[in-house]
């Protein structure tokens, strides 16, 4: 193929175009945190739990109430972005507004960064300010190691589902499926059931998370195992991975802490009452060192999640 093929092909390819667009977009012109499409949709879904979820029902009727306020949100997304779709003059500059808002690779980074630099100077008050818009576990509790482990564990877990969990589905369904992924994690977490009040309402959330995450965390945890330390951290998997309770996240997490050798998991406090989850990875407790490890190591990573993407998109769509 000649050099003018070659750059033919790669302007007529619109899916490739997108996800590059996007992600020079995105570090160009991140959407503020605080302003984002998502917090309203956050919003809406606490508004709706609380007229649907109640507490004296019994269990079947709050299991119920759980999946239909999950389809009436979830498919009245779906049904606006389809129709939306058809009324577009310019669909690749469409599917690249859809990523771009799907994306959180950046607040991802900047959270890392930030954390590091407050965890570096002991400051558990920022650590905790940082956190808690991110866990659902009582911060005030946790001593400064404690801060660092789930400190490490949400960075670990944002970089997954808001940069990897979104761009393996945009590969999968373009803008639409990329939007559709973060507004179904999004209810997940703010249905959550380590919330007393939705311990039943929030399952059918955290379960329909929990299946569109788990192939692409487990290829991005199996990404990580490669390199150094590739036998101690496949052998990690096989032997922890399938002890959390969610089965992508499990994996990733597992990964990242036998890969640096971090502790990771363990008792957490919600809703003051302490919940049993399995200890994961090394032996050592995450430090302002490790924190940086593992920003550079997901970085790093996700460079290379780009390029195959990248290089499928090139093949699978230029074929097609």
């Amino acid at each position: 193929m000649t050099t003018s093929a070659f750059i033919a092909s790669l302007v007529t390819n619109s899916s490739l175009l997108a996800l590059w667009g996007a992600l020079l977009l995105h570090w160009l012109l991140p959407v503020p945190h605080q302003l984002h499409p998502l917090r309203i949709w956050h919003r809406l879904a606490l508004l709706i739990a609380s007229r649907v979820n109640h507490p004296h029902e019994n269990h079947s009727q709050r299991l119920l109430a759980g999946y239909l306020a999950w389809a009436l949100m979830w498919l009245t997304a779906l049904v606006l972005l389809l129709a939306i779709s058809q009324l577009v003059w310019y669909p690749t500059l469409f599917q690249l507004i859809l990523l771009w808002l799907s994306l959180d690779w950046q607040h991802s980074a900047s959270l890392s960064q930030q954390f590091n630099h407050a965890y570096s100077n002991n400051n558990k008050d920022q650590c905790r300010q940082l956190l808690d818009p991110h866990i659902n576990r009582n911060a005030d509790v946790l001593s400064l190691l404690g801060l660092g482990k789930a400190g490490a564990e949400t960075i670990i877990l944002s970089y997954g589902r808001h940069v990897v969990g979104v761009l393996f589905w945009y590969a999968i369904g373009g803008g639409i499926a990329a939007v559709l992924y973060r507004l179904a994690i999004s209810l997940a977490r703010a249905w959550s059931p380590t919330r007393t009040q939705y311990v039943v309402f929030g399952r059918p959330a955290i379960r329909i998370a929990a299946i569109l995450d788990i192939v692409p965390l487990r290829l991005f945890a199996l990404l990580i195992c490669l390199g150094r330390n590739s036998r101690t951290t496949l052998q990690g998997l096989r032997q922890q991975g399938e002890n959390w309770h969610l089965p992508g996240p499990g994996w990733l997490l597992v990964a990242t802490g036998h890969k640096l050798a971090l502790s990771l998991g363990g008792p957490a406090i919600y809703n003051n009452v302490k919940m049993v989850r399995p200890r994961l990875g090394g032996k050592i407790t995450p430090a302002a060192l490790h924190i940086a490890q593992i920003q550079q190591l997901m970085t790093q990573r996700l460079y290379v999640w780009v390029t195959i993407e990248s290089l499928l998109l090139y093949f699978f769509c230029g074929v097609l």
